[in-house]
């Protein structure tokens, strides 16, 4: 029975595709990939034949598109190229049947995520957008206060997301182009967590600009996404020597004031993976503190944080592909994502304040 079993693993072994192989899809897709059994990193498109044969010695490594859309033992395609590339790459695998994970940002417009989505329901496969810091052990902490009703009535939800790189790299994702700067890159992770806490907002305010010498791309944005009562406040620079509060949120008799960030990137970027239940846990000097008020009552608490899990993402991707499960990160959420942003920028070029459909 157990080896009957461990044969059907193997021939439901979801088998994967891999564009590119920079930072994106050998730091924050393949390591996962690589403990999980539903998957098999097969092919993979980049020009680093050496890192990849290192880090998965029997997958193939091509160096064109086709290669990849014409291969039928291919079912996920994971696109991790630069995020001007994202919607051609993307809908050519989607066009192959191809079920598609995309690196944030999923596009550089919402009509070209329409598109894709449009092409993905007709072709019958799944396309997902790879917001993994829904899954940082300090989001999910938050969520746990609220669905517990620590948090409740919130009225302020503010969040930075801090770098400090005072010099401009030889990087794509730094230079002027399509989908570039720090919005789009930094930005779409907190404000995917802030749609999914609270769903769209009624109009986003925003500013942008370039704060370093001879940057090409936004590196600093402010944006505030009101919900009336309720204002989400995101922004983030990139000369930031000391960071204050990642998370400060507000409701009618609690506060919860968290410092740090979670610390998988930092992991993965060492080459560690989640191997064992110690994955993803935070450093209890960072964990947050929760300030309630009844009546003359006042009480501070330290929280311990939640695990952080990148894995959960790709076990449920797995589930969606095998058993019909519902995704999670859908292509509408990873689309919302950019709708905020296209209006984010034209607040910010324009001085005014982006009232949204409802």
């Amino acid at each position: 029975m157990k080896a009957l079993l461990k044969e059907r693993r193997k021939v439901d072994t979801i088998k994967v595709g891999v564009l590119g192989y920079g930072l994106s899809g050998s730091v924050f897709h393949a390591p996962l990939l690589a403990v999980l059994d539903e998957y098999h990193i097969s092919k993979v498109m980049t020009s680093r034949t050496e890192e990849v044969k290192q880090d998965f010695p029997d997958a193939e490594v091509v160096h064109e598109l086709e290669e990849m859309t014409n291969d039928p033992a291919i079912e996920l395609v994971i696109v991790t190229t630069p995020s001007g590339l994202h919607y051609e790459h993307a809908m050519a695998c989607i066009q192959a049947g191809k079920h598609v994970v995309m690196e944030k940002p999923m596009t550089a417009t919402a009509e070209e995520g329409e598109k894709l989505k449009q092409a993905a329901v007709e072709k019958g496969v799944l396309l997902s957008v790879y917001h993994n810091r829904r899954w940082d052990n300090d989001f999910l902490t938050i969520k746990k206060l609220i669905a517990d009703g620590s948090l409740e009535d919130i009225n302020t939800y503010q969040v930075s997301y801090d770098r400090y790189s005072p010099e401009v790299q030889a990087r794509w994702r730094e230079k002027e182009g399509v989908a570039t700067g720090t919005l789009y890159d930094l930005g779409s992770h907190i404000i995917d967590q802030a749609l999914h806490l609270f769903g769209m907002p009624k109009a986003v305010t925003a500013n942008m600009m370039t704060q370093r010498e001879n940057a090409g791309a936004v590196d600093y944005f402010h944006l505030i996404m009101d919900y009336g009562k309720l204002q989400a406040i995101l922004y983030g620079g990139s000369i930031i020597p000391a960071n204050g509060p990642r998370y400060q949120i507000h409701g009618q008799h609690s506060s919860f004031i968290k410092y740090g960030i979670d610390a998988q990137e930092d992991a993965l970027r060492a080459g560690s993976k989640p191997e064992d239940d110690s994955w993803g846990a935070d450093d209890p000097a960072l964990y947050g503190q929760l300030t309630t008020i009844h009546g003359e009552n006042k009480k501070t608490e330290t929280i311990p944080s939640v695990n952080g899990s990148y894995l959960t993402y790709y076990r449920k991707i797995a589930e969606s592909i095998r058993e019909g499960a519902v995704l999670p990160v859908t292509a509408e959420e990873g689309i919302d994502v950019i709708r905020i942003i296209e209006a984010a920028m034209k607040s910010s070029d324009e001085k005014r304040t982006i009232m949204l459909e409802q």
